[in-house]
């Protein structure tokens, strides 16, 4: 029996709801859970390096001849006072060591003053420790607490196996678990200011001088960057008088 045009159209209209309802339904395995173009199981996800108040340390080896600080040893704790004054609070604690009952008190004055030249005024916990070894060398120890950048979790985790030698949970080609942890807290360790990870510092002050010639180049029709004179020279001529 031959099917007529009215019979077509009535037999289209009604697979077409079922049709939608089809193409709806394969959708409900797409995964709506994707917040932002970064993979969940990237590194910055799995290890993201978070804020937090932790411990700042810095060990110094003075040379033994002196009674204060040496040069470089002065310059270290003056680095270490500036980074005080941008990320720490409390009182700055001092460790010395006590060599056969002898105290180099002598030194607690040169950090003081290197302390403040750094920036760090602030009050000193000083106490001493016994040396096991009077034979190495025993450092001075500074330390304070204040905001630190660290990874949230700790590294060398392995949660499963590697090589997948027992499962084939390593066949996905995704980055394995510890993927990316040290290269983190090497950032965060080396990061100077770690509110730099948050959110950008304010903008300085212009160079006026600068600006107002460039803007002087300007009205003159000039170019106004900085004119670089390179001397180029011939490779024939290196070494030659």
């Amino acid at each position: 029996m031959p099917i007529t045009p009215h019979q077509s159209a009535k037999s289209l209209a009604l697979l077409l709801p079922i049709g939608v309802f089809l193409t709806l339904g394969g959708c409900a395995d797409i995964d709506r859970m994707s917040t932002s173009s970064i993979p969940m199981d990237d590194y910055r996800n799995r290890h993201p390096i978070v804020l937090a108040e932790g411990t700042r340390r810095l060990d110094l080896f003075p040379a033994p001849q002196l009674r204060g600080l040496d040069h470089r040893s002065a310059a270290q704790v003056v680095e270490f006072g500036a980074l005080y004054r941008v990320s720490g609070e409390g009182p700055i604690s001092i460790l010395l060591p006590a060599v056969r009952g002898e105290v180099p008190r002598a030194a607690v004055a040169a950090i003081r003053q290197a302390l403040a030249a750094g920036g760090a005024h602030a009050p000193l916990e000083v106490s001493t420790y016994p040396v096991v070894n009077p034979d190495l060398a025993s450092p001075i120890r500074l330390s304070f607490v204040g905001l630190k950048s660290k990874v949230a979790d700790q590294c060398g985790q392995w949660p499963s196996d590697l090589a997948s030698g027992s499962s084939i949970q390593g066949w996905a080609n995704k980055p394995y678990w510890n993927f990316g942890c040290s290269y983190q807290s090497m950032l965060a360790e080396q990061v100077a200011d770690p509110r730099d990870l948050v959110a950008p510092r304010a903008e300085d002050q212009p160079d006026t001088l600068m600006l107002g010639r460039s803007i002087s180049e300007m009205r003159k029709g000039n170019d106004p960057t900085t004119d670089w004179k390179t001397k180029n020279t011939s490779i024939s001529n290196v070494g030659t008088q």
